[in-house]
């Protein structure tokens, strides 16, 4: 699995409180991607770095030839990525060394990059995270 699926809704209205982001003009970006801040109210898609800062989930897709600078990052949502090692549920979670997943949060890694938390254990390299931004 590439990008997050079985994407539920959470937030007051149901709709993922979803934030603009500005991002790169000639960027793909697929529905469901991880998305990192990668500076003032600006995302990128998540490419494999571990504890990167994370925006939300990417809630439709941008394509690189559209000239669009934005897009919209869910930030409440209950959603599955791949795993990335054991994960349990309860656990936090981050963003992990392989792009669009995510791996536990040790609590001595020393950074607050925890985008949310397990909800269920990681089988089959699937993990159901609640994001939590």
């Amino acid at each position: 699995m590439a990008v997050a699926s079985k994407i539920e809704f959470l937030g007051p209205n149901r709709d993922g409180e979803p934030r603009r982001f500005t991002v790169a003009s000639g960027t793909l970006i697929e529905k469901g991607s991880l998305l990192i801040i990668s500076g003032a109210r600006t995302a990128a898609k998540h490419a494999g770095v571990v504890g990167n800062y994370i925006a939300g989930v990417a809630l439709a897709e941008k394509s690189a030839t559209d000239y669009t600078t934005s897009i919209s990052a869910i930030t409440q949502a209950i959603a599955t990525f791949t795993a990335s090692g054991t994960i349990l549920a309860g656990q936090a979670v981050k963003s992990s060394n392989f792009a669009n997943s995510v791996e536990a949060a040790v609590a001595a890694s020393g950074q607050a990059v925890e985008f949310g938390y397990a909800v269920s254990d990681a089988t089959g390299n699937e993990v159901e995270v609640r994001i939590n931004l």
